[in-house]
């Protein structure tokens, strides 16, 4: 009678390990990316919208952008620089770290 219920365990636990990899993929990223950044950065993050112009929001793309490590951008996205606003009352650590993967997707080419 208790194989049942380990099998049931053992695939509640495997289940919720499989949502835990899904959550982290790049589009989770590109989805935090498109309410919080786009405005500005633009949906290819070169900053080339009127709000990102006028702000003088920082290319995502370029060298000196990606050459940040990765706590630098995430240290940025959350207390915000210069004209950024800081994001950390409205995005939590872990979408900082999937944002952070996101913008290394757009490094240019």
């Amino acid at each position: 009678m208790l194989r049942p219920i380990r099998l049931a365990v053992s695939l509640s636990i495997l289940c919720s390990l499989a949502v835990v990899v899904t959550a982290q993929t790049p589009a989770d990223g590109a989805k935090l990316f498109k309410v919080n950044c786009e405005l500005c950065h633009g949906v290819d993050g070169s900053g080339k919208t009127g709000p990102g112009k006028a702000f003088h929001a920082q290319d995502l793309r370029l060298a000196e952008t990606q050459k940040q490590s990765d706590a630098a951008l995430a240290q940025t996205i959350s207390k915000g620089r210069e004209k950024m606003p800081a994001f950390s009352g409205k995005i939590n650590p872990e979408d900082v770290t999937k944002l952070v993967a996101y913008i290394r997707t757009l490094a240019a080419k």
